[in-house]
């Protein structure tokens, strides 16, 4: 009976949703936009300026519902809190409890104020009368079956650091210590799939103030006078949820702050009473209700709104499905019962606003909080903070991408205070870190997570959704106002979506290729079932390339090619530079002039990128044979990590030695005769021709190979894109060993002048330095500074 039943409801809802949903959605969307209209209307304006609070007292407010057993073991622990504070006063606010919590607080807790509302009209209403009667300026709204520590209170009042604090919410833990924290007052939400996402952060690092998504409504202390301002808890949203969600966000938007105080610690027995009196169907339905009431009531962007509405005509039918966490029709359906009201709500909410929707977004994350609400000054190079973010591990270099960090953030450590923040692939990587991050002011290493990535927007490129994890995106944020970050430096495009437009900190990308230009490229080699694929790769690549820089103050590249195609693309705005990223420790490198293995030929590369496996099969099949053809003797040896086994089998099968990870390239490169470097595909320097230049060895290259290093003619190295010519420049300079020396020590002299790491990272500070002064010389209206601003963290 219940299948049937189950099945039958399920038609009933896709007829619906073939019928009626989209009329209704329509009708919805007048509905917002003739409240958007009305709060156009001229109207008195409010008050801009905020007034102080005092701190020397609270009212404690307690909503409760038949929870006396909840009093009975958490009240205790609040009255105890209080002590030494006489002024203090405690409120029990009982929504027509038949449970007898009425008649034992006043038996068991005399002092205790209590005051029924006559009805069970849900969390929002209890609450609000108790603002209402409150008599102190900070009011600290408590759940029933919430337990304190002793000195919960103080960290919460101390976060009444500036009059725009509007909330400020404690680190909450669960009674029942075995349970994963869903929960920690540490709150975070971004728009994602046309809604509000909502997080809750466990972070041991955080132990001072920091910004908060939202104040939890059980768990934090208000400024009364500006939770009336704003209307209190919208009774719509009851029974209970979201209520804190929406009065948090109209606080931001109102131009105000939600902190979070670590040091305030409460215990929370989660749905402690929700969950003992409704069944978990009904709770599911009530927070899908009020995730579209949020909505409607406060995202006055329309930009957001078209997006908000497909999604949730698209949810509806994934909920059908069977698919989690998606709203149901029957959701939807009661939340638009109360559209209306919610309209006129919204014409409220729009009344209040000071700032947009793309603002108050931003202000929660912790690098914008520093932006807005830190008054950054003009530093000096060796003053500067500097954050330095990576999607690879960095040691060892084992890829090109690793030796221009590592030349980076060494040279950067040793003239100013670098940041590290580093993705690594396994966590014991760390241990190789350790000499590196021991050079830095501070370093910081996520090990990215097992299986595809989730939450990155489809339309990204694959090797952005790739590299997307929120947990970096929350360090970065995090690391910017507790280290007071001046500069960030993002690595690789792939990580191009986590920089931002800030006012004062300055931002900058590098791209150790162009992305989109690698993709590209790649069409060239790419089979008749690869060609749609690729191609659409491309457009998501260019797409999210040109789309992410124009948030950056400037982006460097690492040749003065890219550069140019860069500009083209941008057309003015966003400066493109070069010279600052590529370069190499040129000193490390021991340049050989003579002593190597006659009749070898050297191959380096991390097989984990694709262009070095193109090149490498090109070398095997089309190259190596004709080499051969004319000197039978010669041997090839291929380096590199990550070497594939059918590659190591077929190059095995050819009489070459596959080295697999070196732990020095240096040693090969002071080693044999003669470099390869025949790439077919991908774009930026070749760092391992830069260290062939710098080792001494000779090099045959493609055009595209050494795009950027040197051109045909140049005397640097061989250039030759048919394999036949290539494999007669590898032979010549077998041959001919004067003409190698000499391309060799005319190459040491190019990377000495030009690609020299010695001086690139005074020029990369300097530059930092420049763009910080000119970003603060225009830098647009901002905030005024927190009155008093909290320390640095350790």
């Amino acid at each position: 009976m219940r299948t049937a039943a189950r099945v039958l409801g399920t038609l009933v809802a896709a007829a619906f949703l073939a019928t009626a949903a989209l009329p209704l959605l329509a009708l919805i969307a007048l509905l917002l936009l003739l409240a958007d209209a009305i709060s156009l209307l001229p109207r008195r304006r409010r008050s801009e300026e905020a007034s102080d609070v005092s701190t020397d007292s609270v009212s404690v407010v307690i909503p409760t519902w038949n929870g006396k057993h909840h009093l009975r073991r958490n009240l205790p622990s609040v009255l105890a809190a209080l002590r030494g504070r006489p002024d203090c006063e405690v409120l029990v606010i009982d929504s027509d409890s038949e449970d007898g919590t009425v008649e034992y607080l006043a038996r068991r807790f005399p002092s205790v104020r209590v005051v029924e509302t006559g009805a069970n009209s849900g969390f929002g209403r209890a609450a609000n009368l108790g603002f209402s009667i409150a008599r102190r300026d900070v009011v600290v709204l408590l759940n029933n079956d919430m337990q304190v520590d002793p000195e919960f209170l103080q960290p919460l009042l101390d976060g009444f650091c500036d009059r725009r604090v509007f909330a400020v919410t404690a680190q909450i833990h669960f009674q029942d210590p075995s349970k994963p924290r869903e929960e920690t007052g540490l709150t975070t939400g971004r728009w994602h799939q046309g809604r509000v996402r909502l997080d809750h952060v466990a972070d041991d690092s955080v132990r001072e103030l920091f910004p908060a998504f939202y104040a939890g409504g059980g768990s934090s202390a208000f400024d009364r006078l500006k939770v009336l301002e704003l209307g209190g808890f919208d009774e719509a949203m009851s029974p209970f949820y979201m209520e804190d969600v929406d009065l948090s966000y109209m606080a931001w938007k109102r131009g105000w702050i939600n902190l979070h105080a670590p040091r305030s610690v409460v215990h929370h027995l989660h749905r402690g009473t929700i969950g003992a009196n409704f069944k978990r169907p009904y709770i599911n339905r009530v927070i899908q209700k009020n995730r579209l009431l949020f909505v409607w009531k406060n995202i006055h962007d329309w930009r957001r709104l078209p997006g908000h509405f497909a999604w949730l005509y698209a949810d509806m039918w994934l909920s059908l499905a069977g698919a989690a966490d998606r709203c149901s029709p029957l959701a939807f359906l009661v939340a638009a019962g109360q559209s209306l009201r919610i309209a006129s709500h919204r014409v409220g909410a729009r009344n209040s606003a000071h700032i947009g929707d793309d603002e108050a977004l931003r202000r929660p994350r912790g690098g914008f909080f520093r932006d807005r609400f830190h008054l950054v000054a003009p530093k000096a190079a060796a003053d500067l903070d500097v954050l330095f973010v990576s999607p690879y591990p960095i040691e060892p270099p084992t890829h090109g991408g690793a030796v221009f960090m590592k030349q980076a953030v060494q040279g950067l450590a040793a003239r100013c205070r670098l940041h590290l923040l580093c993705l690594l692939e396994r966590d014991a990587e760390r241990e190789a870190h350790r000499e590196l991050a021991a050079e830095c002011a501070s370093a910081e290493f996520l090990v990215r997570r097992p299986g595809p990535p989730t939450g990155a927007p489809l339309l990204w490129p694959h090797a952005a959704r790739t590299c997307w994890d929120p947990r970096l995106e929350w360090a970065v944020q995090r690391v910017i106002l507790q280290r007071r970050i001046d500069v960030v430096q993002i690595e690789y495009a792939q990580l191009a979506s986590h920089g931002a437009a800030f006012r004062q900190i300055v931002s900058c990308l590098f791209e150790h290729d162009l992305h989109f230009q690698s993709v590209r490229r790649s069409l060239l080699s790419a089979g008749p079932l690869q060609v749609a694929g690729r191609a659409y790769e491309y457009l998501r690549a260019l797409r999210f390339e040109l789309r992410s820089i124009p948030r950056y103050d400037a982006v460097q590249v690492c040749s003065a090619p890219q550069a140019r195609l860069l500009r083209s693309l941008l057309s003015g705005g966003t400066p493109v530079l070069h010279g600052l990223r590529a370069a190499i420790d040129v000193r490390s490198y021991p340049f050989r002039d003579g002593g190597r293995e006659p009749d070898t030929i050297l191959f380096v590369g991390n097989f984990r990128h694709p262009p070095n496996l193109d090149a490498a099969r090109h070398l095997l099949k089309r190259i190596l044979p004709l080499v051969r053809a004319a000197r039978p003797q010669v041997r090839l040896v291929v380096a590199g990590a990550e070497l594939p086994p059918s590659l190591a089998a077929a190059l095995e099968r050819q009489g070459a030695e596959c080295l697999g990870r070196v732990p020095e390239i240096r040693d090969l490169l002071g080693r044999y005769a003669v470099f390869a470097a025949p790439v077919l595909s991908g774009s930026g320097v070749r760092v391992k021709i830069l260290e062939a230049f710098a080792a001494g060895i000779p090099v045959v290259s493609t055009r595209l190979g050494a795009e950027g290093l040197c051109d045909p003619g140049s005397g640097l190295a061989e250039i030759a894109d048919r394999p036949r010519d290539f494999a007669k420049a590898l032979v010549r300079l077998l041959e001919d060993r004067r003409r190698a020396r000499a391309i060799a020590r005319a190459a040491r002299a190019a990377v000495e002048r030009d690609w020299n790491g010695e001086f690139v990272a005074p020029r990369l500070a300097e530059r930092y330095a420049a763009l910080l002064d000119t970003k603060l010389l225009s830098r647009s209206a901002y905030p005024l500074p927190l009155q008093k601003p909290w320390t640095r963290s350790g």
